[in-house]
């Protein structure tokens, strides 16, 4: 079914039949993204006396625990209480689960340290708006490997301090990243860039979200599209997610 929005005084359709996953899916043997030394993803059957909750093994049903660590593990959404001790959670801080989103790919720069940096001259250079309500970083490479790369002992690339700036400046409420976090892997507890990112004076930030190791393919564009955010209703900093993209038209 389409739909009807308008942005900026001009009139886009979209449809609700063609949604874009950038979520990474998780399997249970293991396929997955890593970073962090997190533990793996696992699953394992419920067993009681006689009962087991597989099918595979016999069992009525399947009835499986699993354990996840959802900033180690694959996509997933974070809210300020990732970082704070105010005990805010996901469930209750996203509440705009449909925004527009800006889709910007982005090549990071061999910094003097070695470290590859996402810089506000590329920000600025891949998008020239002053305003963004969403916001979807693709780097390059850009390998499907990423779905099921170990991040760990690494280095990944991460944002400058300085763009994560430019960025709450354009007013964007959701930041979403085909990395393992915005910041470098080890900083000695700084996070710049995630203080950057909810720490403004300026303006309430407490319902803004990042959303890390996405996978946009190489076919979708850089372009301006609907975003809808799922989550699961966890009372966590973060849960793992779901971010879809739905393609705008505009109508003439």
């Amino acid at each position: 079914m389409k739909h009807r929005v308008e942005i900026g005084g001009m009139v886009y359709t979209w449809d609700d039949q063609r949604a874009i996953d950038i979520s990474i899916p998780i399997f249970p043997d293991h396929r997955q993204p890593n970073c962090f030394y997190a533990p793996l993803f696992e699953v394992a059957p419920v067993r009681s006396g006689n009962f087991v909750g597989s099918t595979t093994e016999g069992g009525p049903v399947n009835f499986l625990n699993f354990r996840i660590n959802p900033h180690g593990n694959g996509t997933h959404t974070e809210c300020v209480g990732h970082i704070s001790q105010g005990g805010e959670s996901i469930n209750k801080t996203l509440k705009q689960f449909f925004s527009i989103a800006h889709l910007v790919t982005i090549y990071p720069e061999k910094a003097i340290n070695g470290d590859k940096i996402i810089t506000l001259a590329q920000l600025k250079g891949a998008l020239s708006v002053h305003k963004c309500e969403s916001l979807v970083i693709r780097t390059l490479p850009n390998h499907p490997d990423k779905k099921v790369r170990n991040y760990s002992g690494t280095n990944p690339a991460y944002l400058s301090e300085e763009a994560m700036h430019w960025i709450v400046e354009l007013g964007a409420q959701h930041l979403l990243i085909d990395l393992p976090s915005v910041d470098p892997e080890v900083d000695g507890g700084k996070l710049l860039a995630h203080r950057a990112f909810w720490d403004d004076s300026a303006t309430d930030r407490s319902k803004c979200t990042i959303t890390e190791l996405i996978y946009v393919d190489n076919n979708i564009k850089d372009d301006l599209y609907l975003l809808n955010i799922q989550i699961g209703s966890f009372e966590l900093d973060v849960s793992p997610s779901k971010p879809v993209l739905y393609v705008l038209e505009k109508e003439i």
